[in-house]
């Protein structure tokens, strides 16, 4: 008897399920997720900005499935658009709605293990009809039901990466194949979370690990206890300034203020600047002097720096596990845009840098063009044993550190570290 009224219930709870899907109900969590994607490809917004703006009226289990879907449809998008042709048996021109139903639709079937495949099936074929895409209705429910979990043999090296061809060949030219390959590999995958502890604070009772970074934990679940969250990579950075108490400290471009927080457990005496205001309220929780300039331009300042950090606007490609939309935005014409407000950049922060002093110029990129190419204008490379040049001369010396994803832990990271003489 109890058996047949658990056969019974579930008789009923398949009954409603579909029942609901005939009614055109559609899971709160796919329909945030159908909205930030089209968001993100139609208006050039940042998935992560839009899921926590439409994420607030979802429970916890909603809001991390919408999470789930939009960073995995933007991780594996060239794969997912290759599979639509795949399972269709051909190649057609889809509006961006159905598309992006579609690619929603295999990433669940294909990816995601919890999700019941009906599910998957039917609410892909209600967002396109709440799209107003009536007549792909059938298209897209014909499609997904043809999808399996085999393997598929990729047609080239990007397809399988996911990843722009014109991005894989810079960094296998660059880099090296393996490299290239370990960087493409960890933007597939969900980054781990990294918190920045200040001297004295404790992690007791919280479920970190810590890193080779003095002051920075991995995090094994999702509570920060109050803590900025912060990536290994840039926490890596402010160490390379070499702060003291009492040094003059100038941010040129602090926002979001992670890294101006963390020069702030030396006892330095901080300007942290920005572009705007807007975003300088980031670092209404320090007590820190701000100023509102475009740092391209000559700085304000009569006095000199002891320490000036230089956390340059960038094109974020070491990101991009985190901020995957970038693969499929940037374009390699953009580059010598951003290189060209990096060098003014670093023109007025040097300007504004004491005798002796040091300056770390910093991207969260891998372009050489934002990099290298940037700091060889102003810099020779430190070569060890190397006579210093003599003081006055105006000349800086510079050393480097780079981080890849895949092979380092956390985003990838560029920074030069500038010595006048």
């Amino acid at each position: 008897m109890e058996r047949l009224i658990c056969a019974l219930e579930r008789s009923k709870t398949v009954r409603r399920r579909r029942f609901c899907h005939s009614r055109g109900v559609i899971a709160p969590a796919r329909q945030v997720a159908f909205d930030v994607l089209l968001r993100v490809a139609r208006d050039a917004k940042f998935a992560s900005d839009e899921l926590r703006l439409q994420s607030g009226k979802l429970d916890t289990r909603d809001a991390g499935l919408a999470s789930e879907i939009v960073f995995g449809c933007l991780r594996h998008q060239a794969q997912l658009d290759y599979l639509i042709e795949f399972f269709a048996g051909k190649s057609a021109a889809l509006d961006l709605e159905v598309r992006i139903a579609l690619r929603m639709g295999i990433f669940q079937l294909r990816n995601l293990d919890r999700v019941p495949p009906h599910a998957a099936v039917m609410e892909s074929v209600e967002l396109t009809k709440r799209a107003k895409k009536l007549s792909a209705s059938g298209f897209v429910n014909a499609v997904l039901r043809k999808v399996t979990r085999a393997a598929v043999r990729w047609p080239a090296p990007e397809m399988e990466l996911s990843v722009p061809a014109w991005m894989l060949f810079r960094w296998k030219r660059f880099y090296g194949p393996d490299v290239a390959k370990a960087i493409a590999l960890s933007a597939l995958e969900k980054p781990d979370s990294y918190i920045r502890v200040p001297v004295g604070g404790s992690v007791e009772g919280m479920d970190v690990e810590a890193t080779d970074v003095a002051g920075c934990w991995k995090l094994k679940e999702s509570t920060s206890a109050g803590f900025r969250r912060q990536d290994i990579g840039s926490q890596s950075v402010v160490p390379l300034l070499e702060l003291q108490d009492g040094m003059t400290f100038l941010d040129l471009c602090a926002a979001p203020g992670n890294k101006t927080a963390q020069a702030m457990e030396t006892n330095v005496k901080v300007v942290a600047a920005d572009r705007e205001w807007r975003r300088l309220r980031s670092l209404d929780d320090l007590a820190v002097d701000r100023l509102v300039l475009d740092a391209t331009q000559p700085l304000p300042f009569s006095r000199k720096f002891d320490r000036i950090l230089i956390d340059a606007p960038c094109s974020g490609t070491g990101t991009l596990a985190r901020n995957p939309e970038i693969k499929w935005r940037l374009q390699q014409d953009d580059l010598p845009r951003y290189q060209e407000r990096q060098r003014k950049l670093l023109t007025r922060g040097l300007e504004a840098l004491a005798p002796g002093g040091i300056l770390v110029y910093s991207t969260c990129s891998l372009e050489p063009e934002e990099n290298r190419d940037v700091v060889e204008t102003f810099a020779r490379p430190h070569k060890p044993g190397a006579p210093k040049p003599r003081p006055g001369s105006g000349i800086f010396t510079y050393q480097v550190m780079e981080r890849f994803p895949g092979r380092d832990p956390g985003d990838g990271f560029f920074a030069a570290v500038l010595r006048g003489a």
